[in-house]
């Protein structure tokens, strides 16, 4: 198979586009013809070396988390999959043309949905999702404010509040307003407005998904006794708000959730933008695209 892998640790040029051996499905796994791949943040942290410490890499290495497809092969054990099924999941080492890892990972993409478009949905909609059900600690007709709602994990976010019967604040920036219909919260506040910003009230809980000062700045409206939960770490400050829980989350894998995300969208009921596909062998230039922003998720189709 060919595959998009990481030649050495740096930018977007370390990306090469070589021959790899093919895998293969084991006792228990799936192998998938891939049809599309998520990229993610981490997909650049791993190959720029951040992460090289906690996930060290070998070169040549295949990273990727999202991908979508079809069965190939089902291994021994696996009862709930066939060859033909159409698939999606977290996985690792996505940025190829075949996958294979444990079937339990992989849920089934609705029939009606673009086989592609379900790569936007794994880790995005289980981080969001689970920010909220796991670490916020949500209970029906709290106020949650969601930070970056406009973002597709806070769109997940935003979602998954709703579901769960809160009334929901979408955080997004002033550019981004425009967007308040397709994100579904109650209301849209832009938190880069400062006279916005300053009429905020404090709500039970904030679910956040920026970084640095814009992170911080949102400890103050958090109720006494609520919740903070973050993606992207603690953030700083934190110990000026002692009675305010700060719960700094990591989502799991977990088909069901994966397979619950992709049901809405697929129904209409959430919106993941999708802003560019582009062919796996110009994995790099994808790359530098996405770190840029402001364009919806960016798939990979082998």
């Amino acid at each position: 198979m060919q595959a998009s892998v990481v030649s050495a640790y740096g930018g977007p040029e370390v990306m090469k586009y070589p021959d790899m051996p093919d895998p293969a499905a084991g006792a228990g796994d799936v192998l998938v013809k891939v049809a599309g791949i998520g990229i993610n943040p981490e997909d650049m942290l791993e190959r720029n070396g951040d992460l090289k410490d906690r996930w060290p890499m070998h070169f040549p290495a295949i990273i990727g988390l999202d991908v979508s497809g079809t069965v190939l092969a089902a291994g021994d054990g696996v009862t709930d999959l066939k060859v033909g099924d159409r698939v999606c999941a977290w996985s690792y080492h996505t940025y190829a043309e075949l996958v294979a890892d444990k079937a339990a990972l992989f849920a089934k993409v609705p029939e009606e949905m673009d086989l592609v478009d379900a790569a936007a949905v794994p880790l995005v909609g289980l981080t969001g999702s689970q920010m909220i059900s796991v670490a916020s600690g949500l209970l029906p007709g709290q106020t949650v404010l969601v930070a970056g709602a406009a973002g597709a994990v806070g769109r997940c976010a935003v979602y998954m509040a709703k579901v769960l019967g809160a009334h929901v604040i979408a955080g997004v920036q002033r550019f981004q307003l425009d967007q308040a219909d397709s994100i579904g919260a109650d209301e849209t506040v832009a938190l880069d407005d400062p006279a916005a910003f300053a009429a905020l009230p404090q709500v039970d809980i904030v679910a956040n998904a920026l970084r640095g000062k814009p992170a911080s700045d949102l400890l103050a409206k958090v109720k006494e006794g609520g919740t903070f939960a973050s993606v992207t770490g603690e953030p700083e400050g934190t110990k000026d708000y002692p009675n305010v829980r700060v719960v700094p989350f990591r989502s799991k894998q977990d088909r069901a959730g994966i397979a619950f995300i992709a049901d809405a969208v697929n129904s209409r009921k959430l919106t993941i933008p999708i802003g560019h596909r582009e062919e796996l062998k110009n994995a790099g230039a994808a790359q530098a695209a996405f770190t840029k922003g402001g364009i919806g998720k960016v798939l990979l189709t082998p």
